[in-house]
């Protein structure tokens, strides 16, 4: 089917606003008698409150407000309503540095520093729980009285009959692969103004992504009604995760704004988006797959712990999806996997790109790596002999109602001109034994003393999460779109959140080509709880679940005006359909006099009076209004029951399941260790391309992301729990001059379940990389990463190892 705005390289709708400097951040956001919020942070990682002194901070000229958690109270909040263990501020114990203690409102940012600086705090400082491999240890202390041994959640599966296959495989290995915290380094700080008026409506805007999540949880923990409530998301500045969830500094400004009867504003500074963190937890995955000598799997026996920080936070979603997404996407019949969530005296982790399957998928690709060479199989080959096609469930019973896997892969495959030459191990010691015992400076010479490798990857991931966080039958998204009365342009109306990946021109896409009308006649209002529902930009779900509304609203429109003209001019509706803004018919030309004479005499006066052959839109559109007054189309999505019955069953569900492949070529200097990426081509099933450019974006932004938590990105902790490197300027990511040639293929395979057959692409694209690039690095160098990232450090330590005889 062919398509006039579908499909297509449409400008973003947001492309000027953003370029120009017109867009609105909530930083740029201010209103009359605004104060400013700052947070008391705890200076110790563990330790219990035992007295807090305000008085001099309330004293200080120009402070209006000063609350601490006896103020705040002590209902919990979270994510998960099985896991609430959060209070807005402190009570009784702190459970990382960072930790909120006390906020102040003020007349400027400075006399709100100077007043937090005033309070005076006394702690009983406790050991801190600072490794989260041991942090079920029986000696450990214990954070939180709810998490015995430190144990915020644990998964324990078992799918079809590992023990009994076992034995019938031919090849068995064991590896492992460890991980470090992450920062999701987006651009924008959390940014939020809160106003509390005097019919006891709270208004808050904030740099968020799921407004709907932020209006629950404000209602419930300030105790306020939940319709009284209302979430506004202006522009944002990136998200991946870690905006996904109600932050302390969201629920205090409300709190102050409530408490002083003026707007309050708060902006992270650097150092706070870090220690608020919940982003990337830290893993320890072991894992043991056997195989069968011409390559097919039979069995995964899987082991991961999850260092989670102080709080739980998506925490219990994240350990569930580090074993879910391994169903996928190849066939594996017989699984076992045993999570364990931990919490330890850091910032709390939660949701980043890839939810919970990023590290995981890296350990499980690298291992199938390993697991070609020493069975002779070439690694593309054993991916494909194993993949999933449509049609097929996954041994813990997700459905894959569309699956472009094997395309993804032979397009890969073809586009690179893979090939697949493995350096024996003794030809890198003879190269090693020439090079200096110590790592000189980068050589810019080539020769053998940088070595290129190639390696291949793949991994799928949810089109939207199955279920809700809390328990309900809610529509997972709702779209009001409205003609206006004038009949010249439509308005899409949704709750869904925009955060840079680009959904407001999905909806206005959807919505133009539905209504057969130009793209610049459609505005879309979204990113606010007042006009709609909407889950949030979580889970790569907005273009299949909002997308999905919206093409209903449009399609709700289009026959509320195409039912008025067929009534008007007396023909049978369904030969009518509207094209390039024009109402046709199917039986040939329209009579549509009697429509153009009632319009002209309208706009007496007007020098736009349409003089087409055919019917325009704006006629039609004014002809419903004047039959049925406003035309206003609602659309929803729920998907459809999912899960199997096993415990955890919904974690890991979706109407649809994206995938990728990527093959990285890479270039590694044995002296320094340090690694050149030096090509990236990645395909992508995205079911159908709403927008070609946005696609591609997101699996170049993928890329990019996996490329540094691969390579260099890493929390680093001093041994009292401190972050030692929480600015842009310590915490490396790849920058412009880093970035290889990428090349991304769109694979289209039409997934039933998706507006015009689109799923995701916003995480999925992500999962490949890091484990195509450690197996480049390993097929160039001999060198097997156990612990990411793959700094040249840990591989010349590696290199030194393979000098031994």
């Amino acid at each position: 089917m062919s398509y006039k705005i579908l499909n297509t390289r449409a400008p973003r709708v947001d492309a000027v606003d953003k370029v120009t400097g017109k867009a609105q951040y909530t930083d740029d956001l201010s209103r009359p008698g605004t104060l400013r919020c700052a947070i008391l942070h705890s200076p110790i990682a563990h330790g219990r409150i035992l007295n807090i002194d305000t008085s001099r901070a309330e004293k200080l000229p120009g402070v209006k407000a000063v609350v601490t958690g006896k103020d705040a109270g002590d209902i919990r909040y979270g994510v998960s309503p099985a896991r609430y263990d959060e209070t807005i501020l402190c009570t009784d114990k702190v459970r990382y540095v960072g930790d909120e203690v006390a906020a102040v409102a003020a007349v400027d940012l400075d006399t709100a520093l100077e007043a937090v600086s005033l309070i005076a705090v006394d702690y009983d400082e406790l050991p801190p729980v600072l490794d989260g491999s041991k942090a079920m240890d029986e000696e450990q202390p214990q954070i939180h009285e709810k998490y015995k041994r430190n144990i915020c959640a644990e998964v324990h599966w078992k799918f079809g009959e590992v023990d009994s296959v076992e034995k019938l495989a031919d090849h068995v290995r064991t590896d492992t692969l460890t991980s470090k915290m992450q920062d999701a380094a987006f651009l924008e700080p959390q940014s939020i103004l809160a106003e509390f008026d005097n019919t006891g409506r709270l208004t808050m805007y904030s740099s968020t992504q799921a407004p709907h999540y932020i209006q629950r949880t404000l209602a419930m923990a300030l105790k306020i009604p939940v319709e009284k409530v209302r979430v506004i998301k202006p522009a944002v500045g990136g998200g991946f995760g870690p905006k996904a969830s109600c932050s302390t500094a969201e629920l205090v400004t409300s709190l102050l704004a409530m408490k002083t009867g003026r707007p309050v504003k708060m902006t992270f500074d650097r150092e706070q988006v870090f220690l608020h963190s919940r982003a990337r937890h830290q893993f320890w995955h072991t894992m043991t797959t056997g195989v069968k000598k011409d390559g097919t799997l039979l069995f995964l026996k899987h082991r991961c712990v999850l260092d989670g920080g102080a709080y739980a936070s998506f925490g219990i979603a994240t350990v569930y999806y580090a074993g879910s997404m391994l169903g996928g996407p190849y066939r594996l019949k017989h699984m076992n996997y045993d999570g364990y969530r931990v919490v330890t005296n850091k910032p709390a982790c939660g949701a980043q790109r890839g939810h919970g399957a990023v590290i995981a998928r890296a350990c499980f690709e690298t291992q199938l790596d390993m697991i070609a060479e020493e069975i002779g199989m070439d690694p593309v080959e054993l991916r494909l002999k194993n993949v999933m096609e449509a049609g097929e469930t996954t041994c813990n019973e997700l459905y894959m109602s569309s699956l472009g896997m094997r395309e993804c892969i032979e397009a890969v495959r073809d586009k690179s001109k893979w090939t697949q030459s493995w350096r024996k191990k003794d030809e890198i010691k003879k190269i090693l034994g020439s090079l200096p015992s110590s790592p000189s400076p980068p050589s810019t010479g080539g020769g053998d003393k940088k070595a290129r490798g190639i390696g291949v990857a793949c991994g799928f991931f949810v089109s939207g999460a199955g279920y809700p966080i809390y328990r309900s039958q809610t529509y997972h998204a709702t779209v009001v779109t409205r003609v206006s009365e004038t009949g010249g342009f439509a308005i899409v109306e949704s709750g869904a959140a925009d955060i840079g990946q680009g959904s407001d021109t999905v909806l206005a896409m959807i919505t133009a080509e539905v209504l057969g009308i130009p793209l610049s006649d459609v505005k879309v209002i979204s990113g606010d709880s007042d006009l709609s529902v909407d889950l949030g930009a979580y889970s790569s779900r907005t273009t299949l679940m909002a997308g999905h509304a919206c093409k209903e609203a449009a399609e709700d429109c289009r026959e509320q005006i195409l039912g008025a003209v067929a009534n008007r001019l007396g023909v049978d509706r369904d030969d009518l359909y509207i094209e390039d803004a024009l109402v046709k018919s199917r039986k040939g030309r329209l009579d549509f006099s009697p429509i153009r004479e009632q319009f002209t005499l309208e706009h007496r006066g007007f020098t736009d009076i349409p003089d087409e052959e055919a019917l325009t839109f704006r006629e039609a559109a004014r002809i419903a209004f004047m039959e049925k007054g406003s035309i206003v189309g609602t659309g929803k999505y729920k998907p459809p029951k999912l899960g199997g019955s096993f415990k955890g069953a919904t974690v890991g569900t979706s109407p649809a399941f994206g995938c990728s492949a990527q093959i990285a070529e890479v270039e590694v200097d044995l002296e320094t260790g340090e690694v050149t990426v030096l090509r990236v081509t990645g395909a992508h099933d995205c079911g159908f391309a709403i927008n070609r450019t946005q696609v591609e974006g997101q699996m170049q932004g993928s890329i990019s992301m996996g490329m540094g938590e691969a390579l260099m990105e890493e929390v680093i902790y001093d041994s009292c729990g401190n972050i030692v490197n929480s600015n842009l300027a310590e915490y490396k990511i790849p920058t412009a001059l880093d970035m290889p040639s990428l090349h991304s293929i769109i694979v289209e395979t039409h997934e039933p379940h998706g507006p015009f057959g689109a799923k995701e692409v916003g995480e999925g694209a992500i999962m490949p990389t890091i484990p195509a690039i450690l197996n480049a690095i390993r097929q160039a160098t001999g060198v097997k990463i156990t612990e990411l990232p793959a700094s040249p450090e840990r591989i010349v330590m590696e290199l030194e190892k393979l000098k031994q005889p």
